[in-house]
């Protein structure tokens, strides 16, 4: 073959290369696209007895990943990432995002439980620790994503 029929068929192979998926639709099929246009949602939360997270050490520990699809090793990750998406990433507010609707009654005793996540939610880097008075509480006032 000669030189610049080489040259030629490397430039046509390049351009293919290069310029096909540059030409491919966004969307390769409905309702599914590229994880790459989604910011990052992936959380780690843990619970254990104590006040502080830096003086308790966890005793459970989970994964949610909230990004195109959920998962994860919590429980429920679906209703987890419902309530992060129904707070707008507001963490403050889901510690008491359910209240205690079921009226289930709760002693006053003082057993605190701390409740961490940690990792990227829709692309922002989040450190996230509260502190109930007891188990209970944490049950019955703290949102889904909490129930592990």
């Amino acid at each position: 073959m000669r030189p610049m029929t080489r040259w030629a068929m490397t430039g046509v192979l390049l351009t293919t290369a290069l310029a096909g998926p540059l030409s491919m639709p966004a969307h390769s099929a409905p309702g599914s696209a590229p994880a790459s246009l989604y910011a990052p949602s992936a959380l780690v939360m843990t619970t254990g007895h104590g006040e502080k997270a830096a003086t308790t050490a966890p005793e459970r520990a989970v994964t949610v990943n909230c990004a195109y699809t959920t998962s994860g090793t919590h429980p429920d990750p679906r209703q987890a990432c419902a309530d992060l998406d129904r707070v707008n990433g507001d963490l403050d507010r889901l510690a008491t995002l359910r209240g205690n609707e079921a009226g289930q009654p709760c002693t006053k005793e003082y057993r605190p439980v701390v409740v961490t996540i940690q990792g990227v939610w829709r692309g922002t880097r989040i450190n996230y620790e509260h502190t109930f008075a007891n188990p209970c509480i944490k049950e019955t006032q703290g949102a889904a994503a909490f129930a592990f």
